[in-house]
C-alpha cells in the first residue's frame, strides 16, 4: 500500500529535511506545498508534485478553505506542518478538516507549551527549573520603575492570531526603564495582548529534540551551535551532534510526560555559568537543524511516520553519532559577511575567514541543502540567493 503525505511550508529548510528523509522510505510518496509558484524542498527529487496554496500567515481563511478542499479530493495519509502558524492553524480548526491527519497532540496540548506562560506553570507543577516571571495581561498594568533589572520582556505567545492575520511578536532583554519605553513603542502589540516579565538568566543555551508516541518518550537528540547568522545569536549555519546533557534529558521528558506528549518536540534551555538549567520554551513542530539528527542517526521524520502509520521500522536507535556536523553554506556566507561588517578586531575577523574556507572536521560535515544525491534543492536555493543579491544592489 502506497500512503501519500504532504508536506507543507515546502520553503523551509526543515520541509526540505522532511522531504528527503520520507520520500526514500518504501511505499510513501511526497506532495510539497508552499504560497510561493515554488520552493525549495518542491526542487527535491523526492517531491513528487507542487502544490502552490495560499499565504498561511496573509490569508489563513483562504488557506483553510484550500486544504479543505484539496484534503477531500486526494487522500493524503498525513499531512505535516513544519512551521507554529500553519501547525496552529491546522489544530485549531481541525473540526473543518476531518479528512487531515496530523501527527500531534490535540490544541490544549500544543498550547498548553506554546503559550510561554502557560509552560512555565506547567513546568513548575512537574518540578522543572524556570526563571522568576510576573504575568501582565497588557502594558497597561506594567510599572516599569518597580523592575529589576536586566530583566526579559516575553510575550505569551511567538505568534498570535487575529482576525485580521498573524502578529509575530519578539522578545525583548531590558537593561533600563528607557528600553521598556522604546520596547513598548515598537511593538503595539503590548498594548493589547499578555506578556511575561521574566528574569534574566546569564550563560548559553541548549536544547533537547524528543520524539513521543501517545505519552511515551521514544528518542532524544542533542547538538551544539557552532556558528549562527547573525553571529552574535540566531538561526544555527554550522551545528554538530552532541551527547545529551542527562539533567537537560531528565527535565525535558518530566515536562513532556506531565502533558502526555504526542509528537515531536525541542525543549530549550538557558545554562547560567555555574551549570544550573532553566526552561526557556519549547517548539511544537520539527527544528531548523532536523538534517543533522537524521545525518547523525536518528531519523525523526521517518520514525514519527512510521509510529503514526504503523508501518514497520527498522531496529531501535539507542545511540547516534556525536561530532557530525551539518553545515548550511549560504547561511553560513552570510553569517560570515555580518562578522566582517561588526566591530570585531581584525585577528577575529582573519580567524573567522579561515574557519570558513579551511573547516576542521571536514569528512563529518554535510552540507544541508547541497546533496550529491539529490542537486535540486542546493540548485535552486543558489539561483534564489543570486536574484535577491542582485535585487538588493
Amino acid at each position: 500500500m502506497t500512503h501519500l503525505i504532504l508536506v507543507l511550508d515546502a520553503a523551509q529548510r526543515s520541509a526540505l529535511a522532511v522531504t528527503r528523509s520520507l520520500g526514500k522510505l518504501d511505499n510513501i510518496q511526497i506532495v510539497t506545498s508552499d504560497s510561493s509558484t515554488f520552493a525549495l524542498a518542491a526542487a527535491s527529487k523526492y517531491s513528487q508534485e507542487y502544490l502552490q496554496s495560499p499565504c498561511p500567515s496573509a490569508e489563513p481563511e483562504s488557506y483553510i478553505q484550500w486544504l479543505e478542499n484539496i484534503c477531500t479530493i486526494r487522500q493524503f495519509a498525513l499531512v505535516i506542518p513544519v512551521t507554529e502558524i500553519t501547525s496552529q492553524l491546522l489544530l485549531m480548526h481541525s473540526s473543518r478538516l476531518p479528512h487531515v491527519r496530523l501527527a500531534f497532540a490535540d490544541y490544549n496540548t500544543v498550547m498548553s507549551l506554546a503559550d510561554k506562560y502557560r509552560l512555565l506553570e506547567q513546568a513548575k507543577a512537574c518540578g522543572v527549573p524556570v526563571p522568576e516571571f510576573t504575568l501582565f495581561e497588557n502594558a497597561a498594568g506594567a510599572d516599569a520603575s518597580r523592575w529589576s533589572y536586566p530583566c526579559v520582556i516575553k510575550p505569551c505567545l511567538s505568534k498570535i492570531f487575529t482576525p485580521a492575520g498573524w502578529i509575530a511578536t519578539s522578545v525583548k532583554v531590558l537593561q533600563s526603564e528607557q528600553d521598556w519605553q522604546r520596547a513598548r513603542t515598537a511593538a503595539p502589540y503590548l498594548e493589547q495582548y499578555p506578556f511575561m516579565l521574566q528574569e534574566f538568566i546569564p550563560g548559553s543555551g541548549a536544547g533537547v529534540f524528543c520524539l513521543y508516541n501517545k505519552g511515551k518518550a521514544t528518542h532524544f537528540f542533542a547538538h551544539r551551535r557552532l556558528r549562527e547568522k547573525p553571529p552574535q545569536g540566531g538561526v544555527s549555519v554550522l551545528s554538530e551532534s552532541v551527547a545529551i546533557d542527562p539533567a537537560l534529558k531528565q527535565y525535558a521528558q518530566q515536562l513532556l510526560d506531565h502533558v502526555h506528549w504526542h509528537g515531536v518536540a525541542m525543549v530549550e534551555f538557558r545554562i547560567t555559568p555555574d551549570g544550573q538549567p532553566y526552561l526557556m520554551e519549547v517548539n511544537t513542530r520539527f527544528w531548523g537543524s532536523l538534517q543533522l539528527a537524521i545525518d547523525a542517526g536518528v531519523n525523526f521524520p521517518a520514525l514519527l511516520v512510521q509510529h503514526e502509520l504503523g508501518i514497520a521500522g527498522g531496529p531501535a536507535i539507542t545511540e547516534y553519532r556525536q561530532g557530525q556536523r551539518l553545515r548550511w553554506l549560504l547561511g553560513d556566507l552570510d553569517s560570515l559577511y555580518l562578522y566582517l561588517k561588526s566591530a570585531y578586531p581584525l585577528a577575529q575577523k582573519m580567524q573567522r575567514v579561515l574557519a570558513f574556507f579551511a573547516p576542521t572536521a571536514f569528512f563529518k560535515t554535510r552540507h544541508e541543502t547541497n546533496r550529491w544525491g539529490d542537486l535540486g534543492p542546493g540548485w535552486y536555493e543558489i539561483k534564489t540567493y543570486v536574484r535577491q543579491l542582485l535585487g538588493r544592489q
